[in-house]
């Protein structure tokens, strides 16, 4: 195995995932910086507080994107330079990690959900797939990004491992599944607090008094109804 190479994709692939394409998007697009409002969080769910739909999908898209075409790009050059699986996955890792620590962006990045789904589909289509319809029963059920983040996040190693075994990959897929819930750790104590907020709800104005927010929440959505 060539490791100068397998060290040059790496360092290319956090370079990739280092544009924050929650600020880039919202620059373009003539919006607020995700990071001066909501949870301050550089990724789509913050973005889709501002109110501009188009501008969360396009992040959601771009942000899984650069997560999924390193790793597919690491797969086609494997053969032309002998990297092996475990190559690939730290390639992955390494987009991950540059989302969540942009060096393009003083370090500031997101949580990176959109990025590591791109990566395990890349990885695995199937691992990928598995990881999704976790986080999207857990939305359903609960509406919480961050609570159906975190369920998917620890579900992924046990399916790498459960189904496909260890292999090389596996090591690379529990650091990000680790860094994953560790940037959640934010969302776990409000999640325990009850201060969550719940998928669609519009991030609360400065400076406002959280009380009145929920009443304007509970007039807006109608998914508080049946909630204990």
């Amino acid at each position: 195995m060539d490791t100068a190479t397998s060290l040059a994709a790496v360092v290319a692939a956090y370079l990739i995932g280092s544009l924050s394409f929650a600020v880039i998007v919202s620059r373009v697009m003539g919006l607020s910086d995700p990071r001066s409002y909501g949870s301050k969080n550089p990724g789509a769910t913050n973005v889709l507080r501002s109110g501009n739909k188009m501008a969360a999908i396009l992040t959601l898209v771009l942000d899984a994107l650069k997560g999924y075409v390193p790793v597919i790009a690491a797969l086609l050059l494997a053969p032309r330079f002998g990297w092996g699986e475990g190559t690939v996955a730290w390639v992955g890792l390494a987009a991950f990690v540059g989302h969540l620590w942009p060096v393009f962006f003083r370090f500031q990045g997101g949580k990176g959900v959109a990025t590591a789904a791109g990566v395990l589909l890349a990885i695995n289509p199937w691992l990928g797939l598995a990881t999704l319809a976790s986080w999207l029963i857990i939305a359903a059920f609960f509406r919480y990004a961050s609570l159906a983040s975190i369920v998917a996040a620890l579900f992924a190693p046990f399916y790498q491992l459960l189904i496909w075994g260890g292999g090389p990959a596996a090591l690379p897929i529990i650091v990000m599944s680790l860094l994953l819930v560790w940037r959640h750790e934010g969302n776990i104590r409000k999640l325990l607090a009850g201060t969550e907020s719940r998928i669609g709800q519009k991030a609360a104005p400065a400076g406002a008094h959280p009380h009145g927010h929920d009443k304007q929440a509970r007039h807006h959505g109608h998914h508080h109804k049946g909630h204990h």
